[in-house]
């Protein structure tokens, strides 16, 4: 490249900074000028995509203007240090006794905290249950070396619980025709070392509620024939936020006096910007005293429970701005008119031809998602993973994958509608599915894209 001279008033793309790649390994020695380091980084985002269009995502990709202004007031604050932002604080304990309301948890000092996000969440929820179990063994003069925890088909966080915590992985695999967790299969699972059952309320796969109050009747049952009380923790990452609204009659959280805990993501349907969950428990009896950090920390004795211990306050703050902002009527209005583009998405879906709906974005059965298949026995000439492919030609990201066991050769296909997909996108959508099924009929691949083919996507 020509050596340029280096002057402050050089126009961005005349400057030296960016006549050249930015450094990817060494670390650089001289300073440079914010706005052009700034443009080159932009420039390098851009090859990301475009967030808006990502329906794979469960997270918040739209946020009002309010949002960012409270994000910058916050950008230099540790929510950790309490005592230093006691404001900050005392937002988060609003955020949980409102959630404590929401949820209906006994009357009593709401118990939960923030955490980074539901899967940070769920594993809190997770080692409470497991401590609580070796607690009650102990006192039973039992061992506590083989622990396990059953669930449905569930995201990978509870993998990674298990496998930290040295607990024994009891997952529900699907059967063609059963793709979730169901009362009979929970019961198959549990045993004197159950931990707890986490049935999860918005199963990523496919997007439906699992029967929480059916698995708790049937625990209910079995305590009585045979003497062993085990727990429930709901995995609400996606519908904590969406049943109190859209679907209340559902019975599923602190209602059941069997659901001892309850995780939720704020930065998915919550509508907080990224980087903020939540869990609760029932009473504070059910958060083992050993899980409770008491410190001394910059001036202050501050209750610690959450893993991490430096952590942004925008998040909190703008979820209770979402809180006061909206309300139960303004959630019920934004998650509906999710409920309403999923519907649609559906029909025209189903209308295509090829596919079979999986899930049809129902709200009394699950998220604002819709999920399809090829027809049984048919050959179109294509796989769900062409389409996919196909669809990121106009930006679109709609994830295509294989189920996990018993069902590993069943490809799905899935759109997970989040505030801010709007009924005009939707239609657009449609119209590029349509034109990219008219595309690959006119040039048939030799050789269909398989998962391993295609763009990685994993839940």
């Amino acid at each position: 490249m020509t050596n340029r001279s280096h002057s402050m008033n050089d126009e961005i793309y005349g400057s030296s900074t960016l006549a050249q790649p930015l450094p990817k390994s060494g670390f650089p020695d001289d300073e440079q000028s914010p706005r052009w380091v700034c443009a080159a980084v932009r420039d390098e985002l851009m090859l990301d995509g475009n967030a808006r269009q990502n329906l794979a995502t469960f997270c918040q990709t739209w946020e009002e203007p309010e949002v960012h202004e409270l994000m910058d007031a916050c950008i230099d604050k540790n929510m950790i240090d309490k005592d230093e932002y006691p404001q900050t604080a005392e937002i988060e304990a609003r955020c949980v006794r409102m959630l404590a309301d929401l949820w209906n948890a006994p009357e009593g000092p709401a118990t939960g905290c923030s955490t980074t996000g539901s899967s940070e969440a769920a594993m809190l929820g997770g080692l409470a249950m497991k401590r609580r179990w070796e607690a009650k063994r102990r006192a039973d003069g039992k061992p506590t070396d083989k622990p396990n925890l059953v669930t449905g088909p569930v995201q990978v966080c509870w993998h990674k619980f298990t496998r930290y915590w040295d607990i024994e992985h009891r997952e529900i695999p699907m059967e063609p025709g059963r793709l979730l967790m169901t009362p009979e299969e929970a019961l198959k699972y549990c045993d004197e070392n159950t931990i707890g059952v986490v049935p999860t309320l918005g199963v990523t796969f496919t997007g439906e509620y699992e029967p929480v109050k059916a698995v708790s009747d049937a625990l209910d049952q079995l305590e009585r024939d045979t003497g062993l009380d085990i727990p429930i923790h709901v995995d609400g990452a996606s519908g904590g936020f969406l049943a109190p609204f859209c679907a209340p009659d559902i019975e599923w959280d602190f209602r059941l006096p069997r659901v001892r805990s309850i995780n939720a993501s704020g930065h998915k349907f919550g509508l907080a910007p990224l980087g903020v969950g939540w869990v609760l428990w029932r009473q504070e009896s059910d958060l083992p005293e050993e899980m409770i950090f008491w410190v001394n920390y910059l001036g202050g004795n501050m209750k610690d429970i959450a893993l991490n211990f430096s952590r942004p306050g925008g998040q909190i703050v703008c979820q209770y701005y979402n809180f006061v902002r909206l309300g139960r009527e303004g959630y019920e209005k934004v998650h509906g008119a999710c409920y309403d583009s999923a519907e649609y998405l559906a029909a025209e879906i189903a209308a295509l031809g090829p596919f079979e709906i999986v899930f049809d974005g129902d709200r009394s059965r699950g998220i604002p998602a819709v999920s399809w298949k090829l027809k049984d026995g048919s050959d179109p000439g294509f796989t769900l993973f062409d389409l996919a492919d196909r669809l990121r030609v106009r930006g679109w990201q709609v994830p295509a994958y294989t189920l996990p066991s018993n069902c590993e050769d069943q490809a799905i296909q899935r759109i997970l509608v989040r505030n801010g997909v709007s009924g005009d996108l939707c239609s657009l959508l449609i119209d590029d599915m349509k034109a990219a099924l008219a595309h690959i009929s006119a040039h048939p691949k030799q050789v269909p894209l398989a998962e391993e083919d295609a763009s990685g996507f994993h839940h």
